[in-house]
């Protein structure tokens, strides 16, 4: 479903902050657009910066689940800023409704993920496509494995290495004296 990005461009607070960006809203169903201006006032500006596809997949459907779970079900909108620009200084790479995926985004310094609330029918088109195609996993419980290693095991050490020293010798000390 391709989805329209606003972003608000508000006066920054600081005086090494000109401006103070924020990703608002997402409109479902959107045209193309490159930085229109939607509203002004008071020095704000809100853009329809740009329209990026909302693809949704079957492996993800566990992700969607979680997201939807929440107080408030969101996108995540995955910006990379770009040096230098003033007026438009964000390149809208995607839109995601899986939580883990935008958290992999935030692993790195290189983007900036804004969550965005989303409207009640990309909710529902969402929840649709959870119902149709999510299965539950049941949890399986990782069982020990009884084989011990080597004939005997006292609890120090790795009973794989054989020494007659002190296991938790400091590396500094060589036959009792400190190098």
């Amino acid at each position: 479903m391709p989805l329209g990005i606003v972003l608000r461009r508000a006066p920054g607070v600081t005086r090494w902050a000109r401006w103070s960006w924020k990703a608002t809203a997402v409109l479902p169903g959107a045209p193309d657009a490159s930085w229109r201006v939607l509203r002004e006032s008071d020095g704000t500006t809100e853009y329809h910066a740009a329209t990026v596809p909302l693809d949704l997949h079957g492996a993800e459907t566990e992700a969607y689940v979680h997201g939807l779970g929440a107080e408030v079900p969101c996108v995540y909108v995955v910006m990379r800023p770009i040096a230098g620009a003033q007026d438009h200084p964000f390149q809208i790479l995607l839109v995601t409704a899986s939580p883990y995926e935008a958290q992999d985004y935030c692993d790195s310094a290189e983007e900036v993920v804004e969550k965005v609330a989303m409207p009640e029918g990309l909710e529902a088109w969402v929840r649709e496509f959870v119902d149709l195609f999510h299965e539950e996993e049941a949890f399986v419980k990782r069982r020990r494995n009884k084989q011990t290693e080597g004939a005997r095991q006292d609890g120090i050490g790795d009973p794989r290495i054989h020494t007659g020293a002190d296991v938790y010798a400091s590396p500094g000390l060589k036959r009792g004296r400190v190098l």
